[in-house]
C-alpha cells in the first residue's frame, strides 16, 4: 500500500474513532488500525480503505478474495451477530456486513471507506496491481516496476 499509516485505538470511543475514521478519508490512502473493543481481550487489526481506493482495487482484481475454512466462517458468523447493529462514532456510522468480514464506514449516508482484514487488503492491492500491469506496454511496465522497487526500498528504511 502507498503510505503505510498504523494507528492504535486504545478504546473505541466516539472522539478517538471519529478521528481515526476521518484520517483515512483525509489521507486518501489505506490506514492500518488496531482497535481494542470494549469487553474484548484481543485487539482487532483492520485496514481502513477509502471507498475510491477499494473500488479501484476491486475493478482490477480478477477474482474475489479466497475465504478461509468452514471453522473460520462459523466463528465469523458468531462475531458478526454480536456486532450486527450499526455503531455510531460522531459523524461516522459503522455497518458490519453479515457475510464476510468487512465493515462499511458511512458519513451522511455515503460509504466513505471499508474496514478490511489486513490479509484481504494486501491481497486485493497486489491482485489489482498485477492485473493492471498486464495492460501496460513493455516500456511502461518496466518504468512501473522500477518505481515499485524504489517504493519498496523507501518503505524498508
Amino acid at each position: 500500500m502507498g503510505i503505510e499509516i498504523d494507528v492504535v485505538v486504545g478504546h473505541a470511543v466516539d472522539d478517538e474513532m471519529e478521528r481515526v475514521l476521518g484520517l483515512a478519508e483525509v489521507v486518501g490512502e489505506p490506514v492500518t488500525v488496531t482497535i481494542m473493543w470494549e469487553g474484548r481481550e484481543v485487539a482487532e487489526r483492520v485496514v481502513l480503505v477509502p471507498a475510491a481506493i477499494l473500488a479501484l482495487w476491486e475493478h482490477w482484481a480478477p477474482t474475489a478474495y479466497p475465504t478461509g475454512g468452514v471453522e473460520e466462517e462459523g466463528r465469523a458468523l458468531t462475531e458478526e451477530a454480536e456486532l450486527a447493529h450499526p455503531a455510531e462514532f460522531g459523524a461516522f456510522t459503522l455497518f458490519r456486513r453479515r457475510a464476510g468480514a468487512r465493515t462499511a464506514v458511512a458519513r451522511a449516508g455515503v460509504v466513505v471507506a471499508e474496514l478490511l482484514d489486513p490479509d484481504e487488503a494486501h491481497w486485493l492491492r497486489d491482485q489489482a496491481r498485477n492485473v493492471r500491469q498486464a495492460f501496460m506496454d513493455r516500456k511502461q511496465k518496466a518504468a512501473f516496476e522500477e518505481f515499485l522497487a524504489r517504493q519498496a526500498s523507501v518503505d524498508d528504511q
